[in-house]
């Protein structure tokens, strides 16, 4: 199977911030929620919180967005342009995506895609409480293999980011991604 990263490999940038923007375009209350983000950053910065609690913070600001379904839809449909066009033309049936950003935001595009397979963080869309962790670095491989059983086979990765080293170490062939282009990552 092939196994790629989504945020700056498959998508032309991260996901939640441009849907961080889309909602506070909509619902500009949420700028009440920033002094809360900002706190959880600091507090992770700092060393009191992991990076699973500091995003919980952030995603505090689903707590003033109305219609979070429609709004999702709206967003695919304004940014489901931005899946990078070299994916699309690979793209298998078996491909799993894997992914830090949320499930509730990556399930909907997967779905447009014909993508079978995600395993993202799973955020609380009423509260933006992560009930899990964060899915990122090596918690990917734990969530891959829980998921795909210990035995299963990488053929091809591809990621962005130097933080899926662990998972680009588990695949026959990886490959790093920056801007649309892809590079053999070796290892």
């Amino acid at each position: 199977m092939n196994v790629y990263d989504f945020d700056g490999t498959i998508y032309r940038g991260d996901s939640t911030v441009d849907f961080y923007f889309f909602c506070l375009f909509r619902y500009p209350l949420m700028i009440f929620s920033v002094p809360v983000q900002f706190w959880g950053m600091v507090s992770y910065k700092a060393g009191r919180i992991d990076k699973t609690q500091m995003k919980s913070y952030f995603f505090s600001f689903l707590k003033k967005v109305k219609k979070k379904d429609e709004i999702i839809q709206k967003f695919w449909k304004k940014n489901i342009k931005k899946i990078y066009a070299w994916y699309r033309n690979q793209q298998e049936e078996d491909d799993v995506i894997i992914s830090a950003s949320p499930e509730f935001l990556l399930q909907p595009v997967c779905n447009q895609l014909g993508i079978k397979n995600l395993v993202a963080s799973e955020v609380d869309l009423s509260t933006g409480k992560f009930l899990g962790k964060n899915c990122y670095g090596e918690e990917k491989i734990r969530r891959f293999q829980e998921a795909y059983g210990a035995k299963a086979e990488i053929q091809n990765f591809y990621s962005d980011s130097i933080s899926d080293l662990p998972m680009a170490q588990m695949a026959a062939k990886a490959f790093f991604c920056r801007k649309g282009e892809r590079k053999r990552w070796e290892i």
